[in-house]
């Protein structure tokens, strides 16, 4: 079958690991043709360009900023994204004929481009739900619930519900929240989690790296008594970091070092607060390769995850992911909306705390300062990935209704 996949992420190389190349490398294993759009930013420079290899073809489209930019920018260069993707391929695959349109969310403003490449070639569509807009964009009050800007993406996120003919979301809560929520069949929505590759070295190499721990360790200064946390990602409002910080300053650094790779909106305000109260036992990475953060999460001891308590959207970041792979138990902090509680109490696989609440988060933080502890979530966690989350498990939920 012939599948296009449209993604305003960044994709050059299908071979980085990543949920969506891994997905998508899946579909090539199988012997289907596999064509990707994706934004090429304004920041970024030059002209749409496609690249064309054997059963994978990637046509990268100039567009304007979408990420790491003001929020009016944002949402003025989602606004021209149809109009920009539908001229792409009227240009570019005009001779060609697709089965599948494979998409996710973010962004929502895709259903002009489903709409036109289902009627034009009687293609079906499946939509991964990964994030819920405009709503997410309401709880932390970047637009008013009732204002223009807010009506506009609500009838663009009704529309694109509509054009999905199955629809796959990351947890139950995430289905409930969109079944009450809209006028969606139910049996149009099934459980679709973030899933990867699952590398089996990664885990095990995360328990030979004694070496490497302990080079580690020397080269940031980090006492052999200091439990590592990592914390890697977005550093963006949808973090809601202040928490964060705050509890920073008075965490027991005799125990504990914090690693902080990423970057985002936050950026600044993380570095600045970091020097501004001398945090000895923290460590910014703002610029590192992949191959260099997944050495990083391999000296690692714990992983964390946050998500501002304001958010009454469910949502399951997909940061776990890569934290389980190389067996890091998972220290999460989130809203009370999302079923992350659930899912890493059942696993066993690391302990849950309400955003902002200091007091129980550091009561987790202190948990992990024992070994056995960890060594047992860490067994559990990369156990959980393995059962839950492996790409192979994604594909085969997609492909049941093509079959």
């Amino acid at each position: 079958m012939k599948v296009l996949f449209l993604t305003i992420s960044t994709i050059t190389d299908i071979k980085q690991p990543g949920i969506y190349t891994d997905l998508l490398r899946q579909f090539i294993e199988n012997n289907h043709s596999v064509s990707i759009i994706t934004a090429k930013q304004k920041s970024e420079g030059g002209k749409t360009e496609l690249i064309d290899e054997e059963n994978l073809r990637i046509l990268r489209v100039r567009t304007g900023n979408i990420t790491k930019t003001k929020p009016i920018e944002k949402a003025i260069s989602q606004m021209l994204l149809e109009n920009q993707y539908i001229e792409a391929i009227k240009e570019f695959f005009k001779n060609e004929k697709f089965d599948i349109v494979l998409y996710a969310t973010p962004p929502i403003t895709f259903e002009k481009v489903i709409r036109y490449v289902k009627k034009r070639d009687l293609a079906k569509s499946y939509l991964l739900l990964k994030d819920i807009f405009p709503q997410n964009a309401v709880d932390l009050n970047l637009i008013k619930k009732n204002g223009p800007i807010y009506h506009f993406f609500r009838r663009k996120e009704r529309k694109l519900y509509q054009v999905s003919d199955y629809i796959g979301c990351m947890s139950q809560k995430n289905i409930d929240y969109l079944l009450s929520h809209n006028s969606v069949n139910p049996t149009r929505v099934e459980i679709n989690p973030n899933s990867i590759d699952v590398n089996n070295l990664a885990y095990s190499s995360s328990n030979r790296v004694g070496k490497k721990k302990k080079l580690f360790r020397k080269k940031y200064g980090i006492l052999d008594s200091q439990t590592i946390y990592i914390y890697g990602g977005n550093l963006g409002k949808p973090q809601g970091l202040d928490f964060f910080l705050e509890f920073l300053t008075n965490s027991n650094k005799k125990k504990s070092f914090f690693v902080i790779v990423g970057s985002g909106t936050e950026s600044k305000k993380v570095t600045n607060f970091i020097s501004e109260n001398r945090l000895t036992n923290v460590l910014f990475l703002d610029r590192v390769s992949r191959d260099e953060y997944n050495e990083i999460e391999m000296c690692s001891d714990v992983g964390l995850v946050f998500l501002d308590r304001r958010f009454s959207i469910p949502n399951i970041p997909s940061r776990i992911l890569g934290y389980m792979e190389k067996g890091l138990p998972v220290i999460a902090a989130t809203d009370t909306s999302t079923d992350l509680k659930e899912m890493i109490e059942s696993g066993g696989f690391g302990r849950w705390s309400e955003h902002g609440n200091i007091g129980d988060f550091s009561d987790n933080i202190e948990l992990l300062y024992d070994p056995e502890t960890r060594d047992i979530m860490s067994r559990k966690s990369y156990q959980f990935l393995k059962e839950h989350f492996r790409v192979q498990n994604s594909y085969e939920i997609i492909m049941k209704h093509f079959n």
